[in-house]
C-alpha cells in the first residue's frame, strides 16, 4: 500500500471505533458527525479490503484483521503525538531517570502497558517502576518523593496534592460466549439470577453497580470476591458466572480471553480516573514531562 495516497486520518477513526466499539461514541470522541465517521470507516474498509468491524447488539465487534491492526496503529499514533509535543526543558531522550508510578489494576492493565511501550521508543534510558498502591501510605510516599505519580479512582483531598481527572470510564459485563443462561441481550432478571464474581472492596465504599441496584432495592448474587480485576475473566471463562468491571478493562479481557461483552441492564454514571501527585513536584521538569505525557495518552484512550 502506498502511504502517499493513504489518508492517515482514517487511522484515528479506526482507533476511536476500536476503543469505543461504537460509531456514535467514536464520533463524539473525535468531535465529528456520525455520518462522517461511518463514511470514513467505509473508505477504510475499501482500502484494506476487510469489514474490520461487525455490527452486533453489543456494539462494533472487530474482525481478526482489525485486532491485528489495533496495537500497531496505536503505537504509530502515540509516536506521532510525542513528536508534536515540545518538552525540550527535560531531555527525556538521554535521561536515565527512574520514575515510580503507583497503580491499581485499572492503570496497570489499561494505561501503563501502552505508556511503557511509548517510553521505550522515545526515552529508551528512562526506567518506569510500577508498584501496587498502598492506600494508607500513599500521601506520605507522594510527599517524600518515593512515589512520583499515582493513578487512582479517588482524589486526595488535601491542598498539598493535585488530583487531575485524566479520563472517565463506564461499566461492562463479561460472560463466556456459550453461556447457557444469557442471550443476545442481558436482562435485569437474568443479571440478578446469575452468580457474580466481584472485586473485594479496598475500603467501605460499595461498587457502583451495587449502589445503583441498592437504590432500586435490588441486589446481585455475589458468589465469589477476588482481590484483583485480573482474576475475573479467568473465572468467568470456565464457569457460568458473570463479572462487571470497567469498560476498557472488560474490552481488553474480552479480546484476550474470547469472552462475550454485555451492557449492564441498569444505568450507571461514568466514573473518573485521576492522576495524583504532590505539589512539591510541580516545577520538576522531568516530573512535568512524565505527567503531561500520561495525560496526553489518557486523553486518547
Amino acid at each position: 500500500m502506498n502511504l502517499r495516497t493513504f489518508d492517515l486520518n482514517l487511522l484515528l477513526i479506526f482507533d476511536a471505533i476500536y476503543t469505543e466499539r461504537s460509531i456514535s461514541k467514536a464520533a463524539e470522541r473525535l468531535s465529528l458527525s456520525q455520518p462522517a465517521v461511518s463514511n470514513s470507516l467505509a473508505r477504510l474498509r475499501d482500502r484494506l479490503d476487510d469489514p474490520l468491524f461487525q455490527r452486533t447488539a453489543e456494539g462494533m465487534v472487530p474482525t481478526a484483521r482489525a485486532r491485528a491492526l489495533a496495537e500497531p496503529v496505536r503505537q504509530a499514533l502515540d509516536l506521532i503525538g510525542s513528536g508534536l509535543q515540545s518538552k525540550h526543558a527535560f531531555d527525556y531522550r538521554q535521561s536515565r531517570r527512574t520514575f515510580v508510578i503507583a497503580v491499581e489494576d485499572y492503570g496497570e492493565a489499561v494505561i501503563l502497558p501502552r505508556f511503557v511501550d511509548w517510553v521505550a521508543q522515545v526515552a529508551p534510558e528512562v526506567r518506569i517502576k510500577i508498584r501496587p498502591e498502598p492506600a494508607n501510605q500513599l500521601r506520605e510516599e507522594l510527599k517524600s518523593g518515593r512515589v512520583d505519580l499515582a493513578i487512582d479512582y479517588f482524589v486526595l483531598r488535601h491542598t498539598e496534592y493535585v488530583s487531575q481527572r485524566v479520563m472517565t470510564d463506564s461499566l461492562l459485563s463479561l460472560t463466556r460466549p456459550d453461556h447457557p443462561g444469557v442471550g443476545d441481550k442481558l436482562t435485569l432478571e437474568t443479571y440478578l439470577q446469575l452468580r457474580h464474581v466481584a472485586l473485594l472492596p479496598r475500603n467501605s465504599a460499595q461498587p457502583m453497580i451495587d449502589l445503583v441496584l441498592a437504590r432500586r432495592r435490588l441486589e446481585r448474587h455475589i458468589a465469589v470476591e477476588v482481590p484483583h480485576f485480573q482474576s475475573m475473566p479467568i473465572m468467568v471463562q470456565t464457569t457460568s458466572m458473570i463479572c462487571t468491571l470497567p469498560k476498557r478493562m472488560a474490552t481488553l479481557y474480552a479480546d484476550q480471553f474470547r469472552l462475550k461483552t454485555h451492557i449492564p441492564p441498569v444505568d450507571t454514571p461514568d466514573f473518573p480516573i485521576y492522576l495524583v501527585w504532590h505539589k512539591s513536584a510541580e516545577e520538576d521538569m522531568g516530573h512535568r514531562w512524565l505527567r503531561e505525557s500520561l495525560m496526553e495518552l489518557c486523553g486518547r484512550l
